[in-house]
């Protein structure tokens, strides 16, 4: 399991509208290449949006579940990528200081990624998600100005 932090200079709220576009996800998630479509009742519990990832040609298409939402302290995510496998990805949000702190935890859950030695898997998840929350502090930070 992989667990990064980041503090964000907004408040929680701010942060969980960028969460609620699913469509923006492809701008701030790393390894996300486009969203193909986002059911109208994203991120509601169930609700998904249809993602790629990879780079062309090699693109794996599948989607994302949402299997928890508690707006806007945490958000907990079913994230498919077959034939890798699947991971369960939560954002936890909670305030500090002026701003918030922002958790992603990840676990592959399922799939042939599960092989990976544990070591590698979150030096891996935890390069990615620093980047991905440096990503997501842009969004948010450049929207509260």
């Amino acid at each position: 399991m992989s667990v990064t932090t980041r503090d964000i200079d907004a408040s929680p709220d701010h942060i969980f509208d960028v969460l609620r576009d699913g469509w923006s996800y492809a701008s701030w998630v790393v390894g996300a290449s486009c969203i193909r479509a986002v059911d109208d009742t994203w991120p509601a519990h169930g609700s998904k949006l249809h993602h790629s990832v990879g780079a062309w040609p090699a693109l794996i298409s599948d989607s994302t579940e949402v299997e928890e939402v508690d707006a806007p302290r945490r958000l907990q995510l079913r994230a498919r990528a077959w034939p890798s496998g699947e991971a369960r990805v939560r954002f936890d949000i909670e305030p500090a200081g002026a701003g918030s702190r922002v958790t992603i935890t990840e676990n592959v859950i399922a799939g042939p990624a599960r092989l990976v030695p544990d070591v590698v898997e979150n030096g891996f998840l935890h390069k990615r998600n620093t980047e991905s929350l440096r990503r997501l502090a842009y969004l948010v930070e450049r929207g509260n100005r």
